[in-house]
């Protein structure tokens, strides 16, 4: 990346905003505009700071190292730190999260996302942005992050929080375990009055990231924003193993919906989603790779899929690629569920690296049925 003028007045400003970088360790020298290590940086929420990361697949056993599936499982005890380190407690930046598992794409590759967050944690402190679980602002990070690196990719998964994803799949689990009815009408309804909302706040992320880089004296040309979507992370009511009836799908294979609902969230709301990012990303000039499917028939509970045994042990090939709703806190934490586990977050690793080599045109990533996370390939979106 050529060097620009005025690059080298964003170290000031960098050094200012540094605090609470935990995540990224400066070099021991101020590099020079342009000509630092390059970087690929991770910002946004916990699909893509690594969450649930911890899970290699799904197993029924609660006890010792799940069959092979509890990662934090130190051979006498549980330590979260082994797959999230000092954000264990916090962010939950995983050592498989996509920026981790992409491979050598950079010289350096930095995560800045946090489980958990909004667009208001991206948006700089400046600009009314707020820190989030003590740490500054995203688009304060990424400061201090140019300033010492040539930046090359910014990928931002970001608007679920809004939406408020996670109290829909909530609703929707009560209403299957408790209420026994169906969430997607109303919820439907509380999608449709937020989205527009969500989507202004979307963009008003990326242009913080924009705002942040010609800041430091990037020119457009310089970097690339990848706005990615969401993928689904239960299946259709087709394609699920477990009957809608009786307790099943609650007890043993943790993905507690009615087919009417699970069949909403994967053909309505996920699909919604991903064409509103498309829309966002079009109109602030990004990038865009579409997840919806990148997990298909790698689900919770997907008939092409299936959890670990001591006899079945954890396969990338073959286990399931998001973590289950552990109704029972039996194991982890609950704020793991519905999340692409240590398999599915590699395989989005995949995603980010295909499209690194694709330096123009939205693209989707999907698998290879029968394969690995290695097996994803990218194709016209």
């Amino acid at each position: 990346m050529p060097s620009t003028p005025h690059r080298a007045l964003r170290a000031l400003l960098a050094l200012c905003t540094a605090a609470g970088l935990a995540s990224v360790a400066a070099p021991a020298a101020q590099a020079s505009p342009g000509s630092g290590p390059t970087a690929v940086v991770a910002m946004g929420d916990s699909y893509i700071s690594g969450e649930a990361g911890r899970w290699l697949g799904n197993s029924l056993t609660n006890s010792g190292g799940r069959d092979g599936t509890d990662r934090a499982w130190t051979g006498s005890g549980y330590d979260p730190s082994r797959v999230y380190g000092p954000t264990a407690g916090g962010c939950h930046r995983s050592d498989v999260s996509e920026v981790r598992s992409a491979g050598p794409i950079a010289s350096t590759l930095i995560n800045l996302a946090c489980s958990g967050a909004t667009t208001a944690n991206v948006v700089r402190a400046a600009q009314g942005g707020q820190a989030y679980k003590g740490e500054a602002p995203q688009a304060d990070q990424l400061a201090a992050v140019a300033a010492t690196h040539d930046v090359e990719l910014i990928a931002l998964s970001i608007g679920g929080n809004d939406l408020g994803f996670a109290d829909i799949i909530t609703t929707c689990a009560t209403d299957y375990i408790v209420w026994y009815s169906y969430c997607h009408d109303d919820q439907q309804a509380e999608v449709d009055a937020r989205i527009d909302g969500v989507m202004a706040g979307v963009g008003k992320a990326v242009d913080e990231i924009r705002a942040v880089m010609t800041g430091a004296g990037y020119a457009a040309s310089d970097y690339r924003i990848v706005l990615q979507s969401y993928p689904s992370p239960i299946p259709r009511a087709a394609e699920n193993r477990y009957s809608e009836s009786g307790w099943s799908r609650t007890n043993t294979g943790g993905c507690p919906f009615w087919n009417k609902d699970s069949d909403w969230a994967r053909d309505s709301l996920v699909p919604q989603l991903a064409n509103r990012l498309r829309q966002v990303a079009v109109a602030k000039g990004a990038q865009f790779l579409d997840l919806r499917d990148t997990l298909q028939g790698r689900e919770v509970c997907a008939k092409a899929s299936r959890q670990v045994t001591a006899a079945l042990p954890p396969s990338g090939a073959a286990s399931e690629w998001a973590r289950w709703i552990d109704s029972q806190s039996t194991q982890g934490l609950v704020q793991e569920s519905m999340h692409p586990n240590a398999y599915g977050q590699q395989a989005l690793g995949r995603c980010l690296a295909l499209i690194q080599a694709v330096p123009t045109g939205h693209r989707a990533c999907r698998n290879t049925a029968g394969a690995g996370p290695s097996g994803m390939y990218l194709t016209a979106g």
